[in-house]
This record gives C-alpha cells, sequence and structure tokens, in this order.
C-alpha cells in the first residue's frame, strides 16, 4: 500500500487538548477546499477530538489511525 497523499503537514506532538485542535483548524483555515491535511499527535484524547471536530466542521477525517502513541489523521478540507 502506497503512503496517503497529503498536500501539508501538522505535528502536533506532545501537545495537549485543545492544542492539537486548535493548530489543524487554523492550518486548514489556509488551505483550499478539497486539501488533505495530515495531523501526528500524541495526546490521548485526540482520535476521539478529531472525530468530534469533524462533525461539527464539516471537515472530512478520511483516516485516523494510531501506533506505538502516536495518532495520525488525514483531514480532508470542506
Amino acid at each position: 500500500m502506497s503512503d496517503p497523499v497529503f498536500d501539508a503537514e501538522l505535528d502536533v506532538r506532545k501537545l495537549a487538548c485543545p492544542l492539537p485542535i486548535l493548530r489543524a483548524k487554523k492550518s486548514l483555515s489556509a488551505m483550499a477546499a478539497g486539501r488533505v491535511l495530515k495531523v501526528t499527535a500524541t495526546d490521548k484524547g485526540s482520535p476521539k477530538d478529531f472525530v468530534d471536530f469533524c462533525s461539527k466542521t464539516g471537515n472530512e477525517l478520511i483516516s485516523s489511525t494510531g501506533q506505538d502513541g502516536e495518532f495520525i489523521f488525514l483531514i480532508r478540507r470542506r
């Protein structure tokens, strides 16, 4: 399987809630519609936070994966 395609990357490792969401929101707002943001986070609450964030904002959570305490989210800008 090839690596997912994304247009911008955001590293929010070691940041606690709500900073990962706030940084992602800021990054997404600077992107054109349809573009994909890759977010790497370590906050244990971030999987639920990003699901909630995307459902509230209308952005598409393409994927959410976790491994070794890191979570990777791919979000398509609405």
